[in-house]
């Protein structure tokens, strides 16, 4: 009981040795502060501005555009993981090789046929021309079989006119070969480092391939001039263009360049929709080389797209290039299910305009004035 007792008062007098909270509190009075007296939190209120930046991080749709979406992974369980496994063995032990066989036997029937045309038939350009255009269809075909793939077109083949242009929504440098192995086209395009540059310095050249560097602003005006003269000419193969400049990955398109609507020509859509069921088919330049892009093609179950050529469209009266350009976007995103976005592509290379946070800076300067000038 004298224990009991002992330890009791010691604990009362513990808790009256602790000290009280309350005791270093203000007391309500002194919480309250004169009414107009200027507080650090209302100068540095910054609430609007993150409320605008979340919803620019929510809702960007931007970004989106260029971003892969990996599918959702199936073999979860014991009963589909010795399925997927099974898959992986043919599609990397079977088909892969199998592919590049191919591939290989298709570039040797090429060159042993392009190499002895491009250089002995100098002197007949016409036929030299038929020719090459005849063997870069088959080189198309072959890269098209080493993917497994399925393509159906829809519409009337194109045929080579004068004063014509193609254009068409871009996912990957592989739209290209797509519609290249229907028809030659002469395509304008980025200038590529590595094996691609080598081939479009050499062998697309000579189809009348125009490329360009965004990063000289002295290509503009001399790709603008090759592409009037290229329409001009009735035997040049026909020109197809890749309006968005850029990439998407193949649910959104963003602006069309009007480049492609001021050469006083018929322009003829062409809308390509890819199925991921298989393979993601959209092509991120800033992440993954093009030499990975077409391994990762090739070692997988199949590439599948659908390919429609729409009705050729002309400049209206008193319409602008610009809304010429925007009027066939519409239809090229209807047909192949996309979404419109009012983004400049080019904006995926270039960090934001100084000027754009310059008045972001400014607006939330003048709210922290207000803000003095209120109190």
């Amino acid at each position: 009981m004298d224990t009991a007792g002992n330890l009791k008062t010691s604990n009362i007098e513990l808790d009256l040795d602790r000290p009280n909270i309350e005791d270093y509190l203000p007391s309500g009075s002194s919480i309250q502060e004169p009414r107009g007296k200027l507080r650090l939190r209302d100068l540095l209120d910054i609430s609007p501005t993150l409320t605008e930046a979340a919803g620019a991080i929510v809702d960007d749709s931007f970004t989106r555009c260029f971003k892969s979406n990996p599918p959702e992974p199936w073999n979860w369980n014991v009963y589909l993981f010795p399925l997927w496994c099974c898959g992986v063995v043919i599609r990397y032990g079977i088909l892969f090789p199998v592919r590049v066989l191919v591939l290989t036997i298709g570039w040797i029937i090429f060159l042993s046929s392009y190499i002895p045309v491009h250089f002995l038939l100098k002197g007949h350009d016409k036929l030299r021309k038929k020719i090459e255009r005849c063997l870069l269809e088959l080189i198309c075909m072959f890269f098209v079989a080493s993917w497994t793939g399925v393509v159906k077109y829809h519409g009337p083949r194109p045929s080579i006119r004068p004063k014509q242009v193609f254009v068409s929504n871009h996912t990957s440098m592989i739209d290209f070969i797509i519609l290249e192995q229907m028809t030659a086209f002469a395509v304008i395009m980025q200038k590529h480092p590595g094996w691609v540059g080598l081939l479009q310095s050499t062998i697309l050249e000579s189809v009348g391939c125009i490329w360009f560097n965004r990063a000289e602003a002295k290509d503009r005006e001399i790709v603008a001039k090759k592409l009037r003269d290229h329409v001009q000419e009735a035997d040049n193969n026909p020109l197809l263009i890749f309006p968005e400049g850029t990439c998407v990955n193949n649910h959104y398109t963003v602006m069309f360049k009007k480049g492609a609507f001021e050469l006083d020509s018929t322009v003829c859509p062409i809308a390509i929709k890819y199925n991921k069921i298989f393979v993601d088919a959209f092509w991120n330049s800033r992440k993954q080389s093009f030499t990975k892009h077409l391994l990762q093609l090739m070692t997988s179950w199949a590439v599948v797209c659908d390919v429609w050529y729409l009705e050729p469209q002309n400049l209206k009266p008193g319409e602008t290039p610009i809304e010429f350009a925007e009027r066939v976007r519409d239809i090229i995103s209807v047909r192949a299910g996309l979404k419109k976005v009012p983004w400049d592509g080019y904006l995926k290379y270039s960090r934001p305009s100084p000027k754009h946070r310059e008045r972001k800076q400014q607006s939330f300067a003048e709210s922290v004035l207000r803000c003095l000038e209120e109190k």
